[in-house]
């Protein structure tokens, strides 16, 4: 197989669900570049239009779709669109409120486990479910984060549903490895987007970071976006059950002052 084809999408349909920005946005550019029809998903279509418009007049295929990850309903009807087409199933939508563990609302709570680990679990049944039943075999990628492998505070409610992402991970991959679906979680580091550039603005949140990891600087969405892509195409057919980390070193390294006198 050439190098190429192994990494070459043409030929599979992709949803990829919170793609409006941020980090789903940059994964479904380079899956479109790589080939595959690329469905761009989020609450409101609309918002999308713009950045399929862009992905055409590139020569790439795409087109989008309205879901709602909090609603059964509305996660039922996208879900039979595509039962039964799907190559490529990207799971990046999700929701976070920082709060002390003991402040969280009961209403919070729920909605953040609703949209980032029961919506998910409810469009992999049915996605995910088709791809079995069609018996070509299917790529599900899941986008979870450092809290998926460790904790950090005021995240309880969103480390669950991250942790819990890590496990469906693992379970997925056992139950559908003999239908040759490969199921991954990807773990994204510190990662600049909108929703999160106010807590990074103050110097000392930097300065703490570049103490912490071996690469100092933060994450783009884009930094993700080549892993998306080898975890959808063939190069990564004997890969699965995998959580990995794009954390600049975060969960596996530290620095310290020291430094050799000679």
């Amino acid at each position: 197989m050439s190098l190429e084809s192994l990494f070459s999408l043409k030929g599979k349909t992709a949803l990829v669900v919170g793609a409006s920005r941020g980090i789903g946005l940059a994964i479904a550019k380079e899956i479109a570049a790589a080939g595959a029809h690329t469905i761009l998903a989020a609450r409101s279509a609309d918002k999308l239009a713009e950045e399929v418009a862009a992905l055409k007049a590139q020569g790439y295929s795409a087109d989008s779709r309205s879901v709602d990850m909090a609603d059964s309903d509305s996660i039922r009807a996208f879900a039979a669109e595509f039962r039964g087409h799907t190559d490529i199933l990207i799971n990046v939508a999700g929701t976070n409120v920082r709060r002390r563990m003991q402040d969280y609302t009961k209403e919070e709570y729920d909605r953040i486990l609703g949209i980032n680990l029961h919506g998910i679990f409810e469009l992999c049944q049915h996605i995910g479910g088709g791809m079995v039943e069609g018996g070509k075999g299917g790529k599900i990628i899941h986008i979870g984060s450092l809290m998926s492998l460790l904790g950090i505070p005021f995240l309880s409610v969103y480390a669950i549903s991250k942790a819990g992402l890590a496990g469906l991970t693992r379970v997925q991959a056992a139950e559908w490895g003999q239908y040759n679906v490969q199921v991954n979680c990807i773990a994204p580091g510190f990662i600049l987007t909108a929703l999160n550039q106010d807590m990074w603005k103050p110097k000392h949140m930097h300065d703490w970071l570049h103490g912490a990891q071996a690469n100092p600087r933060m994450g783009t969405p884009e930094d993700l976006a080549g892993l998306a892509v080898y975890l959808s195409a063939p190069a990564s057919d004997y890969v699965t059950g995998q959580v990995i980390a794009v954390d600049g070193g975060y969960t596996t390294t530290a620095n310290w002052p020291f430094e050799p006198a000679y």
